[in-house]
């Protein structure tokens, strides 16, 4: 008797025997108890994973003596002739070979006669996408309403390409990829009875090559005995596949995970030298981060993955190395480079920058922190800049105010504080009459408010300066080496959140103009804090007027000294520099 492969001679038999699709044959085998059987049934799957023999398996059931019936007989004539696939009641069809509309008119006609020994005449369609267009249609009548002697049982890894009027017809199963402990169990069971010893971690890398299909798994298990003998080992696995051993992928995904970039580079140049399958490689590492993601997230749990004991224990230890965020990133790199790959001209070259990437985005930090950081940096800006004699900070009395949108949404403010904010009101009214002093400490006031809504407004502000405040109309000016600032602060929003924030001043209904302009000279920029509770009196008058006329003649004053030293090593500078990865290039005072 001729050589008969493992996949052909331990082909289930029966629906107990097929593995890892128990809800098609347990669907199937109580339809056959109920009587409810279809006419049309559509076996959907990735390659090797038990369509065509669960048809077969469905026929028998069928057409066995007494049937149909799931305890069937296998020494049963007709079952015999199934299994040998010498029935002229069930017709094995390769849709690939046959898929002009001429063999289905042919089929149309045939499938009128009645089955020559057996209950139902079944038409078993392998591969029925290959099918053309015009075959489908010719299809189409004969499938909705067959006689009643006619079962078809179609089988396809590609349903997408299937007609949906094809498809309605059908009742449709979709078979999945066999689990990885599923192949290792079953692969185990038949070394047992080909008398062969293999070690597990040997079966785990033979049923990660298969990626889920039993048929290439006992291939590889047939060609391993030819190679090796009774005897295999996860060495003998890796060398004929080109597959990257479990402990390598372990060792090359915690030096990434610890920033070593030169242990990373060695060891990847070491598995291509060794002839490993890169693309395979690269899939490997993304399921190894997929599955520290999944650890990470259910908190150890491991019934989402598929991983031996050795690897559990790896993720266990891993998991510690890198916050969730950090894993989604590296995830995000090594899924671009996947679909890279294809068209990659050198695949070793990518897999490199590949690697250099996740290091990279290990220790990125996001946008939103990147803010939150600039935010903090600008507030601890202006409060360093002010100096130890300041002015008092704000009674907690006062009413304070929100800017949402735009819009100011005021708090309920205590009795006290009406008062409080009365007595402000009255002061900040003299100062739309006020010399230049007043009009510094309303600017100081107006800056320190707008300030609190929009910290980047606040900083544009810090470089301007009061010019006049006539008739409702505050000027601001810059000075000409930050007219290029114009553009950024002149528009609507920020002139309706100054405008908002000078009526809760006491100045309502005013409106607002940037220009260029010098500051005048000699003028100190005012230290901008919270505005203190209304004194009772007003501030003392100043003899100068303020006129919209523009600024004063500038006046000599001593030049303040500049050190880029100094600036340099500021430890506000130095912090700036830390979060966004800088350095400086020049320095002007």
């Amino acid at each position: 008797m001729s050589y008969q492969v493992i996949a052909r001679k331990y082909r289930p038999q029966r629906f107990a025997d097929v593995v890892g699709q128990e809800h098609v044959t347990q669907t199937l085998a109580h339809a056959i108890e109920q009587n409810r059987i279809a006419h049309a049934y559509l076996f959907c799957g990735p390659r090797g994973t038990g369509k065509t023999t669960i048809a077969r398996i469905f026929a028998k059931c069928l057409n066995a003596t007494g049937g149909p019936r799931v305890d069937f007989d296998d020494s049963d004539i007709r079952v015999q002739e199934i299994t040998e696939g010498r029935s002229i009641d069930v017709l094995e069809i390769d849709g690939a070979s046959n898929n002009g509309v001429e063999q289905v008119r042919e089929l149309r006609e045939t499938c009128k006669y009645a089955p020559a020994s057996s209950k139902f005449k079944i038409y078993i369609i392998d591969e029925v996408h290959m099918l053309s267009t015009a075959a489908f249609n010719a299809l189409l009548k004969t499938l909705e309403e067959p006689p009643a002697h006619v079962k078809f049982m179609f089988a396809t890894t590609d349903p997408e390409k299937v007609l949906p009027t094809i498809l309605s017809r059908c009742q449709r199963f979709d078979l999945r990829r066999i689990p990885t402990a599923l192949i290792v169990k079953h692969l185990t069971h038949i070394a047992k009875l080909e008398k062969v010893t293999i070690d597990e971690a040997a079966l785990f890398a033979i049923a990660r090559g298969a990626e889920g299909g039993m048929r290439d798994a006992e291939s590889a298990l047939d060609q391993l005995i030819s190679f090796c003998g009774d005897r295999i080992e996860e060495s003998d696995v890796l060398s004929m596949f080109g597959l990257t051993a479990q402990g390598q992928i372990l060792e090359l995904s915690r030096a990434v995970l610890a920033g070593e970039i030169a242990t990373a580079l060695h060891q990847l140049n070491e598995l291509a030298q060794k002839g490993k399958d890169l693309g395979r490689l690269l899939s490997d590492l993304l399921n190894h981060f997929r599955n520290l993601l999944l650890f990470q997230v259910s908190r150890g749990e491991l019934n989402m993955m598929e991983v031996s004991e050795a690897e559990a224990a790896s993720l266990k230890d891993q998991s510690a190395l890198a916050s969730t965020e950090a894993l989604t990133r590296i995830l995000e790199v090594l899924a671009d480079a996947e679909i890279r790959l294809r068209d990659a001209a050198s695949r070793k070259i990518l897999l490199e920058v590949t690697l250099l990437k996740a290091i990279e985005a290990r220790s990125a930090v996001s946008l939103d922190s990147v803010l939150k950081q600039l935010q903090q940096l600008r507030w601890q800006s202006g409060a360093g800049a002010s100096p130890v004699t300041s002015t008092p900070k704000p009674s907690p009395q006062v009413a304070v105010s929100n800017q949402t949108a735009g819009q100011p949404v005021q708090k309920p403010t205590p009795p006290v504080a009406v008062a409080e904010c009365a007595a402000g009101e009255q002061a900040a009214g003299a100062l739309a009459e006020a010399p230049a002093a007043g009009l510094e400490e309303l600017w100081s006031r107006l800056v320190d408010a707008a300030g609190r809504a929009s910290p980047f407004v606040r900083t544009y502000l810090l470089e301007a300066h009061p010019v006049s405040f006539e008739k409702n109309l505050f000027t601001i000016g810059f000075d000409p080496e930050f007219e290029d600032h114009l553009s950024l602060v002149d528009h609507a929003k920020n002139h309706t959140l100054l405008q908002t924030k000078l009526a809760e001043l006491g100045h309502p209904n005013c409106q607002i103009k940037f220009i260029k302009a010098e500051a005048p000279a000699g003028r100190v920029a005012p230290v901008v804090q919270a505005a203190p509770v209304a004194r009772s009196a007003p501030t003392k008058p100043n003899p100068r007027p303020v006129t919209s006329a523009g600024p004063p003649a500038k006046e000599k004053t001593a030049s303040v000294p500049f050190s880029k030293d100094d600036f340099k090593n500021d430890p506000l500078i130095q912090k700036a520099l830390e979060v966004f990865k800088g350095q400086i290039v020049d320095v002007r005072a």
